[in-house]
This record gives structure tokens, C-alpha cells and sequence, in this order.
């Protein structure tokens, strides 16, 4: 790879084949529109549906954007409205369904999510969870559901609970010293990446007996190329690649060999800040970095960037997801924003 020397001007840095360089961009035009009432500022969590419906964890509970109207889904006294940890969607045999953790449950409602939806309580006794704190959950394929804890990994699939068979590799103190922050499946649904403040990525994978078993390590301690053993988002992309969002750059992996095909990304090649919160990638292949300090997007050869200078309502992004229609939403610490590649719409 060509050595790149960084070049600062006006606070925007644009990576190209031959360097970085100075890239002028009009002022994006900002539209401000409402949240129907809806009194969130905090859009932590983000996912689309096979609908094109937008969805967001907010300290108010769970909302949704059909492009139309906002709703809050508070009717339903099944669904809890606080200490909301993490949400996931994921079609099942059954159809459709929302995973819902809070501290110390998790739920299970039938999409879509209305007053009189189907809740299922998951019981995480019967997995040997016993105060346990519940802090991710994912949905997986095949009727597979994934659950983080700061115990360890547990799973169900068919409604059972597959046997934990990795302490060896991953001890349980792991996860209680290095909490889990972020959490995705391989493509074929069998491999669970797991993100970790302190101990870099773990991976677990869903065995022929009907347990899981502990995979390779990801972390800078050892012999690879990962930025910071800090991570914070983890996501596959449709090629198959893998990115991690640390606390020093980001990090992109090819191929099934953990040792090799590492590559890193930081301000010097383009972020518009280290400290990468959310990962999510278009439909067009481009991955979108979410940081503490903006937004940057990295189309593979070059970057471009936005700041609150550019129309964003923070610069803190803490989610991202792109919907049907290659639409990117920001969730900030301060409402949400839509961007089409011509405009910001900023609802609060």
C-alpha cells in the first residue's frame, strides 16, 4: 500500500490513491421536521424492516418512522419502555419478530409491533443465566438467537438452549472485565462475533451437537492488526468482510485466516474521528463510520465526511442504519437525521 502523508486544510481531510487532499463540498441543505411528540433525544439503537419502517432504541422506549408518522410503542404493557439495553429484528419460521433486552429479560414480540402483539418472555434461567445482567441480543438465522450477557454467550435455537462449551477459551470473568458492546453473525448465521471493551473480538460458533464452542481470538495482543482491543461495533458487510469500530480507527478483515488481509483506517487515511461508535454498509457497498466526532463515509478508494458544520445535529453518532431505499439515518445524542445523498432531514 502507497504511504500516505496527511494534509490538513479548512478541518476536512479526503483520501485519494495518491494521498489526501482538499475536497470542497456545497452546504448540504437541512430540513427540520418533528417527532410527532415524541420526547427522545438519545437514538442509541437502529434497524430497518423487510417493510422500509425505521427503528430506534430511545431512553423513551422503542420508537418507529414509516416515513409518515412517528410512533412511540408504549401501549403495549408487555414491552418495557426502560432500562433498554439492546433490540434486534430477525424473521423466524414464525414470521417475523422483535427481540427486546433490558437488564435482566428478554422479550420476544411478534412484528408487527402493536398494542395487541404476542409477547414471549424468554426464560434465561433455563440456560444456567442466573443473575446475569443482559446486554445484547441478536437475531440469527436458522431460528437462531443470540443473547450477551456479562456471563458469557447463550443461545437458543428451535426454543432450546444450546450447551456453552468455550470457557476454556473464554472464561466468564471475560466478559464481566471486558463488557460485551456489540455483537454479529456470519453469513451463514453459524458464527457469532462478539465485541469487548478491553479483550478485542471473541467468536463463538454454533456446533453439530447443539452447543457453542469458542473460535479465534481477535485482539491486538496478538499477532493481527486491530487498532485497539476497545471495540465498539462490529458488522459483516454482503461481501463478506469484516469491520470493527474501536476506540483508535477502524479495522476492515478478508478471508477465513484471523492472521492475515488486515487492514486499518484512522484520521490519517481519512476518519473524520478514532473513536468509531457504529458501523453500517449500503446497498451500494460503501460503509458509514459513526464517531464521537461525525460521520465519514468510505467508498473503497476515497473518504468524505460530515460534522455538525455540515448540518448534523451532533457530532456524536450513536447509530446507524440504511433502509430500502439506500436512505442512511444518524442516531445522535440529539434526535435523529436522515441523509439521501442531497439533503438532511433532522427530526427532534
Amino acid at each position: 500500500m502507497k504511504k500516505i502523508l496527511p494534509f490538513l486544510l479548512g478541518g476536512l481531510l479526503i483520501l485519494s490513491l495518491s494521498g489526501i487532499a482538499r475536497v470542497d463540498f456545497q452546504k448540504i441543505p437541512v430540513t427540520s421536521k418533528s417527532l410527532n411528540g415524541i420526547q427522545a433525544k438519545n437514538f442509541q439503537g437502529a434497524f430497518t424492516d423487510e417493510k422500509n419502517v425505521k427503528w430506534f432504541l430511545t431512553e423513551t422506549g422503542i420508537v418507529s418512522y414509516d416515513d409518515k408518522k412517528w410512533k412511540l410503542h408504549n401501549k403495549n404493557k408487555e414491552i418495557p419502555t426502560q432500562d433498554l439495553h439492546d433490540f434486534s429484528y430477525g424473521v423466524s419460521s414464525k414470521g417475523p419478530e422483535l427481540m427486546v433486552a433490558s437488564s435482566n429479560n428478554v422479550k420476544v414480540v411478534n412484528h408487527p409491533v402493536t398494542q395487541k402483539s404476542a409477547v414471549t418472555r424468554i426464560d434465561t434461567e433455563k440456560a444456567g443465566v442466573t443473575e446475569a445482567k443482559i446486554i445484547k441480543v441478536l437475531e440469527g438465522k436458522g431460528d437462531t438467537r443470540w443473547i450477551g450477557t456479562d456471563k458469557g454467550i447463550f443461545a437458543q435455537r428451535n426454543d432450546k438452549w444450546l450447551k456453552p462449551n468455550y470457557e476454556e477459551m473464554y472464561p466468564g470473568i471475560l466478559f464481566e472485565s471486558f463488557p460485551i458492546t456489540s455483537m454479529a453473525t456470519s453469513r451463514n448465521g453459524d458464527s457469532l462475533y462478539i465485541a469487548t471493551a478491553g479483550a478485542g473480538i471473541a467468536r463463538v460458533y454454533r456446533d453439530d451437537v447443539d452447543g457453542i464452542s469458542g473460535a479465534s481470538v481477535y485482539a491486538q495482543w496478538g499477532p493481527i492488526i486491530l487498532p485497539s482491543d476497545n471495540v465498539y461495533s462490529v458488522i459483516i458487510a454482503a461481501d463478506g468482510s469484516k469491520w470493527f469500530g474501536t476506540d483508535m480507527g477502524a479495522a476492515r478483515h478478508t478471508g477465513d485466516n484471523t492472521l492475515e488481509n488486515w487492514e486499518v483506517y484512522t484520521t490519517a487515511e481519512g476518519l473524520v474521528n478514532d473513536f468509531v461508535q457504529c458501523i453500517a454498509a449500503d446497498s451500494k457497498g460503501n460503509i458509514w463510520f459513526g464517531t464521537k466526532g461525525g460521520v465519514s463515509l468510505f467508498d473503497g478508494k476515497s473518504w468524505k465526511s460530515f460534522t455538525a458544520n455540515d448540518g448534523l445535529a451532533s457530532n456524536n453518532i450513536l447509530s446507524i442504519t440504511v433502509d430500502k431505499k439506500n436512505v442512511v439515518w444518524f442516531g445522535t445524542d440529539n434526535g435523529v437525521m436522515s441523509y439521501n445523498g442531497k439533503e438532511f432531514v433532522s427530526f427532534k
